[in-house]
């Protein structure tokens, strides 16, 4: 036996005797994969884990396969016996991150690429249909290189509605029921609802998901109240939509104005438009204690918020501002058409606008602190494939959104990582680096925990325990720009494009 041999089956031993065996399942010696290089060391890097701790330094991680076998002090850590080693130092290790609001995961050159090349190696798809479940299947018997996707139901939404198809439209409690289930059966991991569900509808549905042991998440309806809502067991709020008019002394009052308004379905977005022209005004009305009991109660129940601050963001501002964003040679052109259509419905067009809605978006980062502050679980998502909202680098965007409003990098962090696992019920599998979690990992050369925008300066992404180098991740966003050049072929892009909606 070579000397390299002896000690790579001493290394493997000492792995084992540490307690991770469960980790080393096909690499322990004595079986056959015992000598087939599936053991990756990082060695005397910062740590910073997803649990919200202080960044630790010189920490070691090893990897088995697509697992994390060992984490602990380089000093620990014996010779590793010809694995091979990357070298930590001066560098920065996170946990692979979580866009828990995405669109699109079936435009399988496009977004899946652009998602690991920024270190995104999970999303929580908002919109489930055939293509994108097709999609997610691909990514988990590996025939397609993406990051991991919970997959929602189809949106489920009243008989008025903003959406195109593929829309769930029901009008019932009996209808909602149904949807639930068959959506249940497709292969939907929770449910989302929207704006326009009416309020038999929302209980059927909230009943139902919970009869099929489902969480339901999405937008609020409108005719309910946040606090309805979240006594009916709603996981997450998305968009932050309301939260300044449940935050304000006009509370009731808006909420009997908007429960008395009927939908137009010969102006779908009438309604929608009255809703956020109630929200900008409600900002003048903040009152501490309506805010307190607020989010006192979605904490207890709870109740998520994912405020999507990168989407909001965009949508506040004129429409010309990110017309010129690099990251467009990205993003195909019938999507870039559609992207310079739909923020035309959302942009603030004169100068009282502009100044009314930089109040509110302002005004929404200080609710996102103080929903922090008090208790109140935030997950980071971007609604990408929305106007200007890019997969992948639109995470990094959010986190520093995150800590504008309030949080520390490092909190910031954990909204995409170890809150984003316990959101999802992963916990212990996913979103913190431990022994025995996926060996989903972003090495970066600065500390995000100094500077948040750090998260980009990537030197290399660990997806299932495959390494994507900065050569490999150059390799992959040069095929995306050829794919987004390309003619478009997909109905289900072109759906995509038409939508120009936050959703």
């Amino acid at each position: 036996m070579s000397g390299t041999g002896s000690s790579r089956r001493e290394f493997l031993k000492w792995l084992a005797a540490s307690g991770t065996g469960v980790a080393l399942a096909g690499v322990l010696p004595g079986t056959a994969a015992a000598d087939t290089g599936e053991i990756v060391v990082i060695s005397r890097v910062t740590l910073i884990d997803g649990t919200g701790s202080a960044p630790r330094r010189d920490v070691s991680v090893v990897l088995s396969g697509d697992r994390i076998a060992w984490v602990g002090g380089s000093g620990q850590l014996p010779e590793t016996g010809g694995a091979p080693v990357i070298d930590g130092r001066g560098k920065y290790l996170i946990p692979g991150l979580w866009d828990m609001h995405t669109h699109g995961a079936d435009l399988e050159e496009i977004v899946p690429p652009l998602h690991l090349a920024h270190g995104v190696t999970g999303a929580r798809e908002m919109w489930g249909y055939a293509e994108n479940r097709a999609t997610r299947d691909k990514i988990e018997r590996g025939e397609l290189l993406g990051p991991r996707v919970v997959l929602g139901s189809g949106i489920v939404d009243g008989p008025v509605t903003l959406l195109g198809p593929p829309v769930l439209q029901v009008s019932t409690a009996a209808e909602a029921r149904a949807a639930v289930r068959a959506e249940k059966e497709a292969g939907a991991e929770f449910v989302k609802i929207y704006s326009y569900l009416g309020p038999d509808a929302v209980r059927a549905v909230a009943a139902e998901a919970r009869d099929q042991g489902l969480r339901f998440s999405g937008h609020w309806p409108y005719k309910l109240s946040h606090a309805e809502m979240s006594d009916l067991g709603q996981h997450s709020f998305e968009h932050f939509f309301g939260v300044s008019i449940h935050c304000s002394s006009r509370r009731d009052e808006i909420l009997a104005r908007l429960k008395a308004t009927p939908y137009d379905p010969a102006d779908p977005r009438a309604f929608f438009n009255l809703a956020r022209q109630l929200e900008f005004a409600s900002v003048s009305a903040y009152s501490p204690a309506v805010a307190r009991a607020y989010f006192g109660r979605l904490r207890r129940n709870g109740t998520w918020h994912s405020p999507t601050l990168t989407i909001n963001r965009v949508v506040t501002q004129p429409a010309e501002t990110h017309k010129h964003d690099p990251r467009l040679k990205y993003v195909p052109d019938d999507i870039r058409q559609s992207w310079a259509k739909g923020i035309e419905q959302f942009a603030p067009k004169t100068p009282e606008q502009v100044v009314l809605q930089e109040r509110y978006y302002q005004e929404t980062l200080r609710l996102v602190g103080v929903a922090h502050d008090v208790g109140v679980g935030l997950i980071g998502g971007t609604d990408c494939l929305n106007p200007y909202t890019f997969p992948g680098s639109g995470l990094h965007e959010e986190l520093a959104f995150l800590v504008e409003a309030g949080l520390s990098p490092v909190h910031a962090l954990k909204t995409v990582t170890g809150d984003a696992a316990k959101f999802l019920g992963r916990e212990a599998t996913s979103g913190t680096i431990a022994a025995g979690k996926e060996a989903d990992l972003v090495l970066l050369d600065a500390n995000p925990a100094t500077d948040i925008r750090n998260v980009a300066k990537i030197d290399l992404v660990i997806t299932r325990g495959r390494v994507l180098d900065k050569t490999a991740r150059g390799r992959m966003l040069d095929a995306v720009e050829a794919a987004a050049n390309r003619p478009v072929t997909s109905a289900r892009l072109h759906s995509l494009a038409r939508r120009g909606c936050c959703c």
